[in-house]
């Protein structure tokens, strides 16, 4: 395969754009809002799931954890799979047709089916998370490491930018539905869990089309299922040997745990705590998109010059403040100040902690799948640890200030490990690393 295909990098970084729509539109803002929406009735939040009471809050914080969990289960054994049979691509499209499909059908979401609701869109984060680890495992395998940092940002500006885009129409949407032949009421709501999912769909064919064809044409059957667990098994112990590495993962997994948290939960806070609009908390998301394009470059910069190691310190240092600041905040001004700040370092730490773990893998590595499934694991682990005590923290005090607060915790853990990782700065020092 050619190494630094404009085409095929392009087509990469495609994806971000085809899949980013979800994390914008139904996890991070019209989702949450809609959802909140139709699941509160007067004064009450409790809605009842499969005869359980819980704030509906605490219940979509659940959800998204359970979602990670169950992601975080399979992925190994799956990644493994893939290594060996050199199907990745295949597993790539099957999470994303499941993760897509499962936001059209949330256009039958309407309120009074809350199992329904919950259920669909446990599905489309499993898909979204599911094609994550096959589609994080190509980027080794199509450029040199000279260019991991920037190919990483480029992907997640694409990202970036098609979400916002995307948002913008079905806000338009939203505000304006007579524009479009559409009376008011949760009607355009609905239709934009429709464009995600068919945008992710098409768009996605793009990447599809020019990621190489890496199969060897061996049949899975019960003695490769054997040797796809003896894949996870083989990188496992290799981790083990490779100390920054593993420091590393340990270093992502405690900081990544507030970062995706304050991702997904960020508008509930904003409504919850400042009682905003739910129009002035999808503007808030939007803004803190726009910012992100911005911060994964600055950052990506920052670790040209500085390495990756001063430039991640950097923003988990940013992320520690922001939690105390949250804890404070008190007017809509502020709300809309923190925002910017978070859309500043969100972009720059999501690009730069993917690069930094593709230029800690072994150089002479095969088994990118394999090796991006820890990452990945890590990825939704602490994700489902994070929102979890989110939710728990906010169930036993009833505020989300504490949860918020409680958040800067692991961003501090995580930055102890982080000074104790020696990430190097060339492929010639990676070398001799490995």
């Amino acid at each position: 395969m050619e190494l630094n295909n404009p085409r095929v990098i392009k087509a990469w970084c495609v994806y971000d754009w085809a899949n980013s729509v979800y994390n914008l539109v139904i996890t991070s803002t019209i989702f949450p809002v809609y959802y909140i929406a139709v699941t509160s009735s007067g004064d009450s939040d409790l809605v009842d799931f499969f005869g359980f009471s819980l704030p509906n809050t605490v219940l979509y914080s659940y959800s998204l954890s359970f979602s990670f969990l169950v992601v975080a289960a399979m992925q190994p054994f799956l990644s493994g799979i893939a290594d060996y049979s050199g199907n990745k691509k295949n597993f790539m499209k099957f999470f994303t047709w499941l993760g897509a499909l499962s936001c059209i059908c949330l256009f039958f979401f309407d309120g009074e089916n809350v199992e329904y609701g919950i259920t669909c869109s446990v599905l489309a984060s499993i898909g979204y998370g599911g094609a994550l680890v096959f589609y994080n495992s190509f980027l080794p395998e199509i450029a040199t490491y000279d260019r991991y940092d920037n190919i990483s940002a480029k992907g997640f500006s694409y990202g970036y930018v098609g979400s916002v885009l995307l948002l913008i129409f079905n806000l338009v949407m939203i505000q304006k539905p007579e524009w479009f032949g559409l009376t008011p009421g949760n009607l355009p709501a609905k239709i934009s869990f429709l464009t995600v999912g068919v945008w992710w769909i098409v768009f996605a064919q793009i990447t599809f089309y020019y990621l190489p064809e890496n199969s060897t044409g061996k049949k899975i059957g019960m003695q490769q299922l054997l040797n796809g667990y003896n894949e996870i098994r083989k990188v496992w112990f290799s981790i083990a040997q490779l100390p920054d590495l593993k420091m590393y993962l340990k270093s992502f997994f405690f900081y990544n745990t507030g970062v995706q948290t304050i991702m997904y939960m960020a508008a509930a806070f904003g409504g919850k705590e400042l009682k905003l609009s739910g129009g002035k908390l999808i503007v808030t998301i939007l803004i803190i998109q726009i910012v992100a394009i911005l911060g994964s470059f600055i950052f990506a910069k920052l670790s040209e010059k500085k390495g990756n190691r001063f430039s991640l310190s950097t923003m988990v240092i940013m992320w520690i403040f922001i939690c105390i600041w949250a804890y404070f905040l008190q007017s809509e001004f502020q709300f809309y100040a923190l925002a910017f700040s978070v859309g500043l370092i969100m972009g720059g730490i999501q690009a730069l902690s993917r690069a930094t773990y593709t230029k800690l893998i072994p150089s002479n590595t095969i088994d990118h799948a394999s090796y991006f499934s820890f990452y990945n694991v890590t990825y939704n682990i602490s994700t489902v640890i994070g929102t979890f005590a989110f939710g728990l923290i906010e169930l036993l005090t009833g505020n989300m200030r504490y949860s918020a607060l409680s958040l800067a915790g692991f961003f501090v853990i995580g930055l102890i490990f982080l000074l104790k990782v020696n990430i190097p700065r060339s492929e010639k020092e990676a070398y001799k690393l490995d």
